[in-house]
């Protein structure tokens, strides 16, 4: 039965080896401090799973950043306050946007304001701070039903596999939004489509 060291060595080899490399570390470090062995069992366990959850939350939001399309982005929703420049109405909107309530009660939200009032800044710092729960989708309209379009025409089963994965995710924003008008009864279809089946499944 191996005892000290050599146990050691072997529970951080398992570690390593089960991919879990942040607590095979973190284990490591734990048991060459002074005091190792007077550590209560439940301060061990935190000390040692702490790390190791943190750095999955971290990759976890990366990834929906990344797929998101706000992977970069700075916006911070406590960065939306009234100024001598802009004014959110109604009062405390703000607060209420942050809790993300309306994400999981499936609300939709239309930002509405005049041309630099801070909608598009709004709209991504609700995404970013959604991506820590759910998975976001951020577009420009325009862009985004032009590319489905063409996706649609060039290989019907690709875009149907887009479709699903748009209508899986908890948030999608589309930020211009009818910016123009839209003429193309193509691009008119894809969006109905896509408002009508999350509308349906009471996504936001």
């Amino acid at each position: 039965m191996l005892t000290g060291t050599a146990l050691m060595n072997e529970l951080v080899d398992e570690l390593n080896e089960l991919k879990l490399s942040t607590m095979a570390a973190t284990l490591d470090d734990l048991y060459h401090r002074p005091g190792f062995l007077e550590m209560d069992r439940l301060t061990l366990i935190a000390e040692l799973i702490g790390p190791q959850f943190q750095e999955k939350v971290s990759t976890t939001l990366k990834n929906r950043l990344t797929a998101a399309h706000l992977k970069g982005s700075p916006e911070e929703l406590a960065d939306c306050v009234d100024s001598d420049k802009r004014e959110y109405l109604p009062a405390g909107i703000t607060e209420v946007l942050f809790s993300l309530d309306f994400i999981e009660r499936g609300y939709n939200l239309c930002i509405l304001g005049e041309s630099d009032a801070g909608k598009s800044y709004l709209a991504k710092a609700i995404g970013i701070k959604a991506c820590n729960r759910y998975n976001v989708g951020y577009f420009h309209s325009e862009e985004l039903l032009e590319s489905m379009v063409a996706l649609k025409e060039q290989d019907y089963d690709k875009y149907a596999r887009k479709m699903k994965k748009y209508l899986k995710w908890e948030l999608i924003i589309l930020d211009d939004f009818l910016l123009h008008t839209i003429t193309d009864e193509r691009e008119i279809k894809i969006l109905f489509e896509l408002l009508e089946k999350r509308n349906e499944q009471r996504k936001s």
